[in-house]
């Protein structure tokens, strides 16, 4: 029961009738009372304000809240019977369930940011409600406890609430009418009203006939005065047959204010004038407010969402619950999200093959497995997944490194973080009361930037009190810039730092998810509030100087009241001269941006380290294996991620959305930082980067998405070297997409140990086309990807002169593939099909095909289990070949008569070498450290005790030609490889090799 009804009960019914009987009639007394309330100057007005300006429970002011609010005349009473009935058909009216089909349209809707990334996933699909704390205004207004992860993540929230229950009756038994829900930036308080009105629509909300919601955002923009009954019936047109019921009826109605921080309300009579009446106009913050006194459709409930900032701009007096939004305090909310999310059917990628990978359910259940161990351990990612904004991004990065299987070049790491940021700020001011109306990002780059590029610098991530005073309180000059940083601490603190979660460290701030701190110290350089004095005075010099000049008849005005006019051209000329020295020394900071981002991007200790993928992996992942000891040093900081960011920033796309984040980064700006930074970059790269950090290289590269650029860059790196990087489908995207700004030719490609497969072979197909030496040996390339291979060297644009695919099990069907490539192929001239299971019959389809080529020039065919008839096959075969000069054949099981009569088959006689043993008759094979070499490299990825006996054959055949021969010369070289081959020997028996 709200207040002014509790009030009627108690005064007598002559206090009412006195009041009715002194105007003339009951539709003009409404309109005449209206009238007189909201204008000025007259009898009645003075009367209203006198008695209105009274104590809320006073008795004029009582009597007037309940005749604006009241339902029909007294002299018409409407039955209990007549108003159910009413009830029924207003509930059950078709413009009510039109109302229900659009709101469950529009709220079900999902931003473009979460269809990039995956299918589309609805409300009911993946929603987990946050932790909703009971609170009161006192808890508000009081000091904040220390900001520790016992505070904040660990210690449950008492006096839970949950959303259906908001309206339920106070502790002292109080019907509740108007609750306001609040929270920090991020801890969902968009998508539980999203998720609300869906359940409202889906009648799992019966508590209220009708849900009106409003976005205070929206209602900010126009100060045009305008009635409830309109506003409603132009926000929402299919209530046209219900807005003529409101406050006549007794319709359960819900009223939803979102983001109220986004209105200056006053709540003096002063400022705002009561209004009662749905029909008269006036401006939407007033009609907020009257809401809000109950003045104005008394009998409606209302929901009010805001950050803990505005949260007293609402009087206590109007509010019946105050209830706080506690995001995700409880770890298992975040297991739940994550295992609903990334579980969802068709997560894995749009196509939906069963065979790519991350399709399967398996590799989804372990990558939500391996995340959910890492909350267990308290690691910071449970710290940072407190609000549920981090969930969503943290589903998004691992759908992006795992579950997509072709990237589209604008998909970037940088695009997720600056749409994750719009998500969240998109529109947002820091404070609507302050002047400045300065945008929320815009205030988090000048000050959570400085402090992240502060850590980035001095290579840390943890930061103290000191620290945080040092960057956010330095400036502190005024009243305003301090309100804004107490407004920044309630609302906007923890979303961007998090108490440290590290034994002896909890009262120091990290990020929430590291990457941001990279991505902030990059946002703050590139928006150039890394300048020096001079580059500020510059620049601002050059923006008075250039608007005077423009305007030369002010110009003019001024100067002829001063100065003689001898005087006038001298200071034209440095009006004209001014701008364009000051605008140089202004755009200065440019090669600073530039020069900062190649520098941190070829950081030398930075050398070796994983690549950036893998470091976001192992983040939100945690570490494979056993921990590190607490007491145990840790490794430097690493923030290879930094120049990515920057070089991101600057793309088209992410500028475009920074600019509406208030964050304006124009298109001359990141001209001249691209233009200064070429040189830099190109000169580094041709360098030669070990293989993490030139994946990094084209991981910037992509990132940056300037294709000039790239192309540019690219353009200059004849030998791509990535052995060891694995390759996930996302690396292959990128390597793809950097490499296809250009059509040139690559001398190699090393891709040895990556962890390549078929689906990456087909993303990669464009670029190994253009490739003259493609290493990919193992990885663990079978048949299928022998068919893509095939595929490959049949290409008419193919110029693959040098392919080895050692330590793959190609088997007999792989090798049937490469014998129709070898077949139709007219650029291999090098190919090694070294310890690839082919065995004879493999073999023997090669040499089927071997005949058709006609510009091989070197086969190796060792370790492949082949026996005298395959072997001498092949041979006789290669003896006939036009170009085919070198046979490899050792490691195989030749007996001694095969080998016999392979050495028959001499160069000087045949035109082919035949490489079987360490000799080549009572002499030393030119070869010998070449087998050996190869031998050495491969020993961690063959069966070392077959290794040991062939050595052990290698070793007699080694002795017992040195006994054949006379020439001591000779016997020397064969005792040099005799004691080479013993110390390989000794080795492997002792386990060192």
């Amino acid at each position: 029961m709200s207040r002014a009804m509790q009030c009627q009960s108690r005064l007598p019914w002559s206090s009412w009738t006195q009041l009715r009987g002194s105007l003339p009639e009951r539709r003009g007394t409404r309109r005449a009372y209206l009238c007189a309330a909201s204008v000025p100057g007259t009898a009645s007005s003075s009367f209203l304000r006198k008695s209105l300006r009274a104590d809320g429970t006073s008795l004029p002011r009582s009597c007037v809240h309940h005749q604006g609010g009241s339902q029909e005349p007294p002299s018409q009473p409407s039955s209990p019977r007549h108003g159910l009935t009413a009830l029924r058909n207003v509930a059950s009216s078709d413009a009510i369930k039109k109302h229900q089909k659009s709101l469950s349209a529009w709220f079900s809707h999902q931003p473009n940011e979460e269809r990039q990334f995956g299918p589309s996933f609805s409300l009911d699909a993946v929603h987990v409600d946050p932790v909703i704390r009971e609170s009161s205004l006192e808890e508000i207004l009081k000091p904040s406890p220390d900001l520790t992860i016992q505070n904040q993540l660990q210690q449950r929230c008492s006096r839970k609430i949950s959303l259906q229950n908001l309206f339920d009756a106070d502790a002292c038994g109080r019907q509740v009418k108007t609750a306001v829900l609040f929270g920090t930036v991020g801890t969902g308080k968009s998508t539980l009203i999203k998720k609300m009105v869906v359940d409202w629509c889906h009648g799992r909300l019966p508590r209220f006939e009708l849900v009106i919601p409003f976005s205070c955002e929206d209602l900010s923009q126009s100060h045009t005065p305008i009635s409830l009954k309109r506003l409603i019936t132009k926000k929402y047109q299919h209530l046209r047959d219900v807005v003529p019921m409101l406050g006549t009826s007794n319709l359960r109605m819900l009223f939803i204010l979102n983001g109220l921080e986004r209105l200056n309300l006053d709540f003096r009579l002063a400022g705002t004038e009561l209004c009662c009446d749905p029909n008269e106009p006036i401006p939407p913050p007033a009609i907020v407010v009257n809401l809000l006194r109950k003045y104005l459709l008394p009998e409606a409930s209302i929901i009010v969402t805001t950050r803990p900032s505005a949260v007293r701009r609402i009087p206590g007096k109007y509010v019946g619950r105050y209830a706080e939004i506690c995001g995700f305090s409880d770890t298992n909310l975040q297991k739940l999200y994550f295992q609903m999310r990334l579980s969802q059917p068709g997560c894995s990628g749009e196509d939906g093959s069963v065979n790519s990978p991350g399709s399967s359910s398996g590799e989804q259940d372990n990558l939500v497995e391996m995340l959910s161990r890492n909350l267990e351990r308290h690691n910071q990612i449970a710290a940072a997944c407190f609000l549920p904004s981090y969930c969503w991004l943290v589903c998004t990065t691992l759908h992006f490194i795992y579950f997509t299987k072709t990237v589209p070049p604008s998909q970037t790491l940088t695009g997720i973080y600056t749409s994750f940021l719009r998500l969240n700020f998109s529109g947002e001011v820091l404070d609507s009361t302050d002047p400045t109306n300065i945008s929320m990002m815009k205030y988090v780059a000048k000050t959570v930037g400085k402090l992240a590029h502060e850590g980035v610098m001095s290579r840390k991530t943890c930061f103290s009190e000191e620290d945080l005073q040092q960057c956010f309180e330095v400036e502190m000059k005024t009243e305003s810039e301090l309100n804004l940083l107490e407004v920044f601490r309630s609302d906007v603190f923890r979303f961007f730092l998090t108490p440290c979660v590290q034994p002896g460290k909890e009262h120091t701030f990290v990020f929430t998810i590291p990457a941001m701190q990279e991505y902030l110290a990059a946002l703050y350089v590139v928006l150039g509030e890394k300048k020096t004095l001079a580059q500020r005075v510059g620049k601002e010099l050059s923006e008075v100087f250039g608007k005077v000049s423009e305007d030369v008849v002010v110009v003019l005005n001024i100067i002829s009241k001063v100065l003689p006019l001898r005087f006038l051209p001298v200071l034209l000329n440095l009006l004209k001269v001014f701008p364009r020295y000051f605008s140089r020394l202004s755009g200065k900071d440019r090669d600073t941006i530039a020069r900062t981002m190649a520098e941190e991007m070829f950081k030398e200790e930075d050398y070796f380290n994983d690549d950036v993928l893998d470091q976001i992996n192992s983040s939100i992942l945690g570490m494979e294996g056993p921990m590190r000891h607490p007491d145990e040093v840790s490794d430097d900081e690493v923030f290879e991620l930094f120049p990515i960011f920057m070089g991101g920033i600057l793309s088209r796309r992410n500028r475009a959305i920074l600019e509406q984040l208030g964050c304006s980064i124009k298109n001359l700006a990141a001209f001249e930082i691209a233009k200064a930074m070429k040189k830099t970059v190109i000169r580094n790269s041709r360098k030669g980067l070990p293989p993490s950090e030139l994946m990094d290289y084209l991981f910037f590269l992509h990132e940056f998405q300037n294709e000039r650029f790239t192309a540019e860059a690219i353009r200059s790196l004849r030998t791509v070297n990535l052995s060891s990087v694995k390759m996930t489908p996302l690396k292959c995207s990128v390597l793809a997409s950097v490499m296809g700004t250009t059509c040139h030719e690559v001398e190699e490609l090393n891709l040895t140990s990556c962890n390549l497969d078929t689906s990456s072979l087909r993303t990669l197909f464009p670029v190994l086309l253009r490739c003259k030496a493609l290493h990919l040996q193992l990885n663990s390339l079978g048949p299928d990807a022998c068919k893509e291979i095939r595929d490959l060297l049949l290409h008419d644009k193919c110029v693959v002169s040098n392919l080895r695919l050692v330590n793959n099990p190609v088997g007999e069907q792989g090798a049937q593939f490469l014998a129709e490539a070898l077949a139709g192929n007219r650029s291999l001239t090098h190919l090694s099909l070294l310890h690839t299971s082919l065995g004879d019959r493999g073999v023997e389809v090669i040499t089927q095909h071997l005949a058709k080529n006609q510009h091989l020039q070197e086969l190796n065919l060792g370790y492949n289990s082949l026996t005298d008839a395959a072997a001498l096959g092949l041979v006789e075969v290669a003896k006939k070949h036009a170009t085919l000069d070198t046979v490899h054949l050792y490691f195989n099981d030749i007996s001694e008569e095969g080998k016999r009569e392979l050495h028959t088959l001499r160069m000087d006689r045949d035109g082919i070498r035949v490489l079987v043993f360490l000799t080549a008759g009572t002499d030393v094979s030119d070869y010998w450290s070449n087998i050996l070499s190869i031998v050495h490299k491969n020993l961690p990825f063959w069966d070392r005790e077959r290794v040991r006996q062939h050595l052990a054959l290698l070793l007699q055949d080694l002795e017992s030609s040195r006994r054949q021969t006379a020439n001591p010369w000779r016997k020397a070289k064969f005792l040099r490889v005799e004691s080479e081959v013993k110390r390989m020997l000794g080795k492997l028996q002792h386990g060192s090799l």
